[in-house]
């Protein structure tokens, strides 16, 4: 069983507690609100939104079109994406890292055997954003995370204007990432996944 149809708090919210009724059937085919991995094909969606999201802000994108597409072939199971009738409104995409800290290398490689999940990026379609979805996203994510066997922690990078945010998302800041890019520089962060082996035996995980 997929991971993701095992987790209620990751099942699409018009579903959680409703029935089906004999006497009433949906005239629509798309869900209202769904939570799901992304693959492959979800790469151009997932770009457009990252492109919008950061260029305007740090002149540059966290993943290129092509490193999308390689993380959600190597690893789509680490990503998360919100979809609205359909439409791909927010996502998250990580790989596992196997080190301490993060370094240059983690920006491309994918650890098959690494314990750190590493959340490359967080974007929200800007006709969405101010309304919360990337704190709710974030908060399924780590949940999700728990009832991974690999997952130990989520570590990621951000500028200190970020940070509040993470904070309040339950990170903790490690001080300077020894990651730059370009001119940018970045504040590592951490978020220790516990409690994995009780969700995974209360959860069907």
């Amino acid at each position: 069983m997929p991971v993701l149809s095992a987790l209620p708090f990751l099942k699409p919210a018009h579903l959680q507690g409703s029935r089906s009724s004999p006497g009433r059937q949906r005239r629509h085919t798309l869900p209202a609100s769904e939570f799901r991995c992304l693959s492959p094909e979800d790469a151009v969606s997932v770009f457009e939104i990252e492109r919008e999201a950061f260029i305007s802000v740090s002149g540059d994108c966290p993943l290129h079109l092509d490193e999308i597409r390689h993380f959600l072939t190597l690893c789509p199971e680490l990503s998360l994406g919100w979809f609205e009738e359909g439409r791909l409104v927010a996502f998250i995409i990580g790989s596992l890292w196997d080190q301490d800290r993060l370094s240059q290398a983690a920006l491309t490689l994918h650890k098959p055997r690494g314990t750190a999940v590493h959340i490359h990026v967080l974007a929200v379609h800007r006709t969405f954003r101010q309304q919360g979805k990337g704190s709710i996203l974030m908060w399924r994510y780590l949940q999700y995370l728990r009832c991974l066997p690999c997952a130990r922690r989520a570590v990621l990078m951000c500028e200190d204007f970020l940070v509040p945010f993470y904070e309040k998302c339950g990170f903790e800041a490690l001080g300077p990432c020894q990651v730059t890019v370009g001119a940018l520089a970045f504040t590592e962060m951490r978020h220790e996944v516990r409690g994995h082996a009780f969700m995974r035996r209360n959860s069907g995980c």
